[in-house]
């Protein structure tokens, strides 16, 4: 049995998930990282209850 470790992953910014228009704030800042190059996704963190865009990090 093998065992995948966790991708390392650095935040680009955080967003709160209970902002009124959801996740858009956070994708909207997503589309325009990548638009500048940067392979940046977006994730949701449940402990702290926010959006993150997040990097791998290399």
């Amino acid at each position: 049995m093998t065992t995948a470790l966790p991708a390392q992953r650095t935040v680009l910014e955080k967003f709160p998930a209970g902002h009124p228009r959801g996740s858009w704030p956070a994708d909207e800042y997503a589309a325009a990282q990548r638009a500048q190059g940067t392979p940046a996704q977006v994730v949701m963190d449940l402990r702290t209850d926010q959006f993150l865009v997040v990097t791998p990090t290399q």
